[in-house]
């Protein structure tokens, strides 16, 4: 496949587990290699538990990915990467701390409403912690179903959880310092 015939796929990543930076930083890696290429990369916010109460705050990104996979093979990998680095998946309904979580929230402008997938997720529009790494990797990004800008639907969440810029990553074995930007 071209590079002109990649898909764009933005990656939403979580974890209150353990070594929270690492976790991160081995998904990137994971990413890189098994998914595509990482062409924008947001800051680490740290945020509260969403959906449960627990005493360890969440580390979140958001990913821009050119992929010439399709969306179901981006999620099983998704989901390869996520058991490789120790999530375990229990039969416990709800929210739960983990150490690693990464959902597919856009493929392209793709619409898809399967019970093992659901493009574009269907809450993004309602998690802060979602759309502020969104915004600062693609404000200008649109949701396919609402027809709104990131941006927008970020001015319009009324998620009130707390969400405090962390950081950002420099992994000289997988990605350029960069923090938001293009890697080149």
């Amino acid at each position: 496949m071209s590079r002109s015939e990649l898909k764009e796929v933005f990656l939403g990543m979580g974890t209150n587990l353990y070594d929270r930076e690492k976790n991160l930083q081995d998904a990137l890696c994971h990413i890189r290699s098994q998914i595509g290429e990482l062409t924008r990369i947001s800051s680490v916010y740290e945020t509260e538990p969403w959906g449960f109460s627990d005493g360890n705050r969440f580390l979140n990104m958001a990913v821009l990915v050119k992929t010439r996979f399709t969306p179901a093979v981006v999620l099983k990998r998704v989901l390869s990467i996520e058991t490789m680095l120790g999530r375990t998946r229990g039969t416990r309904h709800g929210y739960s701390s983990r150490i690693i979580d990464i959902d597919i929230l856009l493929y392209e402008n793709r619409i898809i409403s399967r019970p093992e997938l659901k493009i574009p997720h269907p809450l993004l529009h309602k998690r802060n912690f979602v759309l502020v790494p969104l915004v600062e990797i693609c404000p200008e990004g649109v949701h396919p179903v609402l027809d709104k800008t990131f941006a927008i639907l970020l001015e319009e969440c009324r998620d009130d959880g707390i969400i405090s810029q962390y950081g950002t990553f420099q992994h000289p074995l997988c990605i350029s310092p960069m923090g938001g930007k293009e890697i080149q």
